[in-house]
């Protein structure tokens, strides 16, 4: 299944920096390795933010709730996540389950 999920990050501006370093580290590897394995399919910064707007393609709101929960980022996060349905004036719809 397909989700839409826009991610927020407020980190605590007293956060120490080596905890902060250590956090976008551990984050920026787990993101990668979603990425390889298919499961997140498309990240895009929102400009002027700390923020993206991403894509991910898992096996159900379970998978999804997990995959996020895991992210090292998750407790300094607001999540919203939307699962789109198929347009039928897409080209593409005829070639992808969604």
């Amino acid at each position: 299944m397909l989700f839409a999920v826009h991610m927020r990050v407020a980190l605590p501006r007293d956060l120490a920096r080596g905890i902060r370093d250590d956090l976008v580290a551990r984050e920026k590897a787990y993101c990668q390795e979603l990425q390889k394995s298919g499961r997140w399919v498309h990240i895009r910064r929102c400009v002027g933010q700390y923020s993206n707007i991403s894509v991910f393609d898992v096996a159900d709101n379970e998978a999804l709730h997990q995959l996020l929960w895991d992210l090292p980022l998750f407790p300094y996060m607001t999540i919203e996540v939307t699962p789109p349905a198929r347009r039928p004036s897409d080209l593409a719809a005829g070639e992808r389950t969604v």
